[in-house]
Parts: structure tokens; sequence; C-alpha cells
């Protein structure tokens, strides 16, 4: 199952991270589905960062950067996998 968490804001593509807006909270180790137009892939999140602090937990309403495996876009959508 996926739950619907946020969307991209921003891509840095010569540092291969992405900025997200959250409406859920998102955690390192946390499977991700991004979806876009062009975008569909599933990763792990191995990094999140704050104003250039690593954190552990993003809660809602953060923008949040977070280091991605492909390349993304703006409006691209983030889903959290749940496992049931």
């Amino acid at each position: 199952m996926e739950q619907k968490i946020g969307h991209v804001i921003h891509y840095f593509n010569n540092i291969g991270v992405a900025v997200l807006y959250l409406a859920e909270e998102l955690r390192t180790g946390d499977r991700v589905h991004i979806l876009g137009r062009t975008t569909d892939f599933i990763q792990e999140v191995h990094s999140l960062e704050i104003s250039h602090k690593k954190i552990e937990v993003a809660k809602p309403k953060e923008e949040v950067a977070l280091e991605v495996d492909e390349a993304v876009r703006g409006n691209d959508e983030i889903f959290k996998i749940i496992d049931e």
C-alpha cells in the first residue's frame, strides 16, 4: 500500500538531491515511490537534511532535502510504501 506524503519542489541535478514539501512524516529507512509524468521509481530513504543538517525524521509541512537514486522533476509526487 502507498500513502501520498508530498511532492518535489526542486531538483539539484549536479548533486542528485530533491527538495520535497511534506504533508506527512518521513524517516530515514522508509521506502518511497516517486512518480511523475516521466518519473517512476522506488528507493529507500538514505539521507534527509534540513538546512544542510542531517536529520532522521522530517515532519509534515517541512521542506527537506532527499538524496535520490534517479532524476526527478518539480511536482513529482512522493508516496511512502507501507507494509501491511
